[in-house]
């Protein structure tokens, strides 16, 4: 299982929104891509409960699961994920990612 983490901080107003209203329409299109993209086995999404700002805190949280490393390729690649991907783009000012196997 390929794991895919990924977290990011947002820009404090964005799209005319606030940063939760931002954080809180990505979880929801992030929490809606299962279904629609087979290669993703599952999404956990969180979002930072605590108000505390400083430079190593983000706002939001996914941890993607896809079987292998052609799921994932095909996953970010996808035309649903692109979807969610041009929104994010929209509301963020930092995004640091990682990938790894688990057994």
């Amino acid at each position: 299982m390929i794991k895919h983490v990924v977290m990011w901080k947002l820009l404090d107003e964005a799209n005319g929104k606030s940063k939760a209203e931002n954080a809180e329409k990505m979880k929801e299109l992030l929490e809606g891509m299962p279904p629609l993209i087979p290669e993703l086995e599952s999404v956990e999404v969180g979002v930072q409960m605590f108000g505390v700002e400083n430079d190593a805190q983000c706002d939001i949280l996914l941890i993607a699961e896809c079987k292998n490393e052609a799921n994932l390729r095909a996953y970010a690649v996808h035309p649903e994920h692109q979807k969610v991907v041009s929104f994010i783009k929209s509301v963020v000012s930092e995004r640091r990612v990682i990938d790894y196997e688990t057994e």
